[in-house]
């Protein structure tokens, strides 16, 4: 297991203060970061915590998911690695004879 979490079922409102003040009472937490649209600069509705140890992750997980923060039902577990997509190619190509 990584100590690398996923946070997800955020209200817009919950800061990253608020989510590691809560998953300090798992243990050390080494970063945490909601993460904003970058247009809006609003939260997006999730974000990551990274904690020291295994063991903490796993207390983390088994004490927060489901736990109610800001009104919402958090959603807590081990974060997958983040997928590469290839870039180029964003569309446009054939129009099918219609201009």
């Amino acid at each position: 297991m990584g100590t690398k979490l996923y946070v997800g079922n955020l209200s817009f409102n919950t800061s990253d203060t608020d989510i590691k003040n809560l998953f300090a009472q798992a243990g050390t937490v080494v970063s945490c970061d909601v993460i904003l649209d970058k247009f809006t600069s609003k939260s997006r509705g999730f974000g990551f915590v990274e904690m020291s140890t295994n063991e903490e992750a796993a207390k983390a997980i088994a004490d927060f998911n489901g736990k109610d923060l800001d009104g919402r039902a958090l959603t807590v577990n081990e974060a997958k690695p983040r997928e590469e997509h290839p870039r180029g190619n964003f569309g446009g190509g054939d129009r099918g004879g219609r201009y």
